[in-house]
């Protein structure tokens, strides 16, 4: 217990522990839609097109938060644009924005050598120096989401399950689907200061989907994340205090690996489950033609 206790007694690493936790219930609540609707290559490519936001609002004196926002908003309304309005394939749209946004962040941090120092910082965040104000900030938008998240439960459910239907119900899927993917943004803005835009994607899939393995409802699977996720976050904590690894990297990846543990031990589970639980031999035997063919 005094190993556990010990990381936790600096103020840095309690801010730190209540950044991360926010983090996971933002992360949480829009991960859950992000499995179900499997939207995975978007939160991750949103995750990196927030990159040329976050160094044009540092080189000009904005809150990063601000340029996150627009970014992760530019590129998902453009996203919704090219799919709506041309033939081609949300991946493909997904795809050519992810390389195009990280190429311009790329080539804008090339040319600024004061923010060369920052770039480790943006990349894998720097979960021990989150401050009162991030937590602030994370706060309000992690409230946001939530609100939103629970006046568009209906909504989101008639989308992940049949657009057609959604659309014959009067929900607006169009609308929905803009909803989610500004929600989505929110999340990833709330979390990028303490993972970092290349990690935050661990806890904004791994939490989800190894509590999908376990559960079905969506209510349940969402607070089931959050328990995961936040178990992710002490440990990945823990041993960066102890170990020295870089906390948010060390978070993202405990959240990839407790997926996996979950995973082989569901499938372990299943396959003794099997073996021990025969199928029942009825004593039917085929007739006629079929009596010589085996099955």
């Amino acid at each position: 217990m005094g190993y556990l206790i010990d990381a936790f007694e600096p103020a840095f690493m309690q801010r730190a522990l209540l950044g991360g936790l926010i983090a996971v219930i933002a992360t949480s609540l829009v991960g859950t839609w992000v499995v179900l609707r499997g939207l995975a290559f978007l939160g991750d490519a949103l995750a990196h097109g927030i990159i040329p936001g976050v160094a044009l609002a540092t080189l000009w004196g904005f809150s990063p938060i601000i340029g996150a926002f627009a970014a992760a908003l530019l590129m998902s309304g453009v996203v919704s644009v090219i799919s709506s309005r041309t033939e081609v394939r949300d991946e493909t749209a997904i795809g050519l924005l992810f390389v195009g946004m990280l190429s311009v962040g790329i080539v804008i941090v090339s040319k600024a050598p004061s923010f060369a120092a920052n770039v480790t910082s943006l990349l894998f965040g720097d979960i021990l120096g989150v401050t009162a104000g991030d937590i602030r900030t994370q706060v309000i938008v992690t409230a946001v989401v939530a609100l939103a998240i629970v006046g568009l439960h209906r909504p989101f459910l008639a989308l992940a399950f049949n657009r057609t239907k959604a659309t014959t119900l009067g929900m607006r899927p169009g609308l929905t689907q803009a909803a989610l993917l500004g929600l989505l943004a929110m999340s990833i803005v709330a979390s990028f200061q303490a993972i970092g835009t290349l990690l935050v994607f661990g806890l904004l899939v791994g939490p989800p989907a190894t509590a999908s393995l376990l559960v079905r409802r969506i209510p349940s699977i969402m607070f089931l994340s959050m328990l995961l996720g936040s178990v992710c976050v002490v440990a990945g904590l823990v041993v960066s205090f102890h170990y020295g690894t870089a906390g948010g990297a060390t978070i993202s990846g405990f959240s990839v690996a407790l997926f996996f543990v979950v995973f082989i031990g569901r499938e372990t589970a299943n396959y003794l489950q099997r073996q021990q639980s025969p199928s029942p031999d009825l004593g039917l035997q085929p007739e006629g033609p079929l009596a010589d063919v085996p099955f």
